[in-house]
């Protein structure tokens, strides 16, 4: 059987049935601005692969290859039952560059939001297993950088794994000091049809071209656990360049606007993660998953379904882009009261 050269350069037909190392291609499964993932048959341990590809500007580009490789032998060294497993790492030597990792099936945390609302327990308990899988990184000194739901697998079992740790923000074809950063930001926000995508996920810093350390995953992280509470991106907006200055400038709408009765122990820990200044922003994900089994511990103990006491009203707009968790998928939140009759999400006890 032939091997494989580069699967960017061939069409998807052509790549199906070709090996590399070991590995034999099986289908196409995803593509983003890195490159393309395949489903592969590992031949030697009889088992399905995912594999990651390279882009060509990437391949072609001696340091970004570098940086490939070191990052992603550092995400291997990470065992952790909510991360994906990094399997083996080629090297490009006499073929693409590539990353053997483990084949996650189930669907995507920004899929799952899509179709509504998770119940309290099931979203507080995936906000548990996200933040230790970020402890386990953080640990290791590595940084997601791109954390994000559609970077967070839900499995056939109900918990989670998290993706592409250490790749997305290290590979960059130079390395960049602080100017060559923001400007590469504003390329993005300002570039003809973008969608905002992981920008909608970036920190404060991050958009100001700063250095960045833990604390941005946990901001990203905030958005996400508010996301999964309410069904509301806190910062989304129209374009890219409103989603950016709501970001850096705006407060998020405090959840406790949203559901009702809400315990202090939750708002203050979604305001912790979302602080626009990291030295106000928790600096370990260890506490903050300290406080989230804390209150995944009172709702064993008595609660309700999230969807039925989240307190917001949509009126629907024309731009499709600007909330998830609307009927229409947009609209403009509006802050309304509960009825009376509306279930407390919260035994009376917790929210004292």
């Amino acid at each position: 059987m032939e091997p494989l050269a580069y699967p960017q350069e061939r069409k998807a037909g052509e790549v199906i049935g070709r090996e590399v190392s070991h590995f034999r291609i099986l289908e196409e499964i995803g593509q983003g601005g890195m490159g393309k993932v395949y489903l592969a048959e590992d031949t030697r341990l009889d088992r399905r692969v995912a594999l990651k590809f390279l882009g060509d500007r990437f391949q072609e580009d001696p340091m970004a290859l570098k940086r490939f490789l070191r990052e992603a032998k550092s995400a291997a060294a990470l065992d952790d039952p909510f991360i994906c497993s990094i399997f083996q790492v080629g090297e490009g030597r006499s073929g693409p560059a590539f990353i053997a990792m483990e084949f996650v099936p189930g669907e995507t945390l920004e899929a799952r939001l899509k179709r509504g609302l998770p119940e309290l327990r099931q979203a507080l308990q995936w906000a548990v297993e996200i933040s230790e899988a970020l402890h386990c990184a953080h640990e290791k000194s590595l940084v997601h950088r791109d954390l994000k739901p559609a970077n967070i697998m839900i499995t056939p079992s109900g918990h989670v794994k998290v993706m592409d740790f250490g790749l997305a923000k290290r590979l960059d074809p130079i390395e960049e000091d602080d100017e060559t950063r923001l400007e590469s930001i504003t390329s993005t926000l300002t570039r003809e049809g973008t969608t905002p995508g992981t920008l909608a996920y970036m920190s404060p810093e991050q958009l100001k071209g700063a250095e960045l350390d833990t604390r941005s995953d946990l901001f990203a992280f905030g958005i996400i656990f508010h996301q999964m509470l309410t069904g509301v991106h806190p910062f989304k907006r129209p374009s890219p360049m409103e989603t950016a200055s709501a970001i850096l400038r705006e407060e998020a709408l405090p959840v406790s606007k949203m559901i009702e009765p809400c315990p202090p122990l939750l708002e203050e820990t979604v305001t912790g993660l979302l602080a626009k200044d990291p030295a106000r922003r928790f600096a370990k994900a260890e506490e903050v998953s300290q406080r989230l089994n804390l209150l995944l511990d009172r709702t064993a103990r008595g609660g309700d379904a999230l969807g039925s006491s989240v307190r917001r009203t949509f009126i629907a707009d024309e731009d499709d882009s600007t909330l998830m968790g609307s009927p229409s998928g947009a609209g403009t939140l509006v802050d309304q009261p509960l009825p009376s009759a509306k279930r407390r999400l919260w035994p009376a006890w917790t929210a004292a």
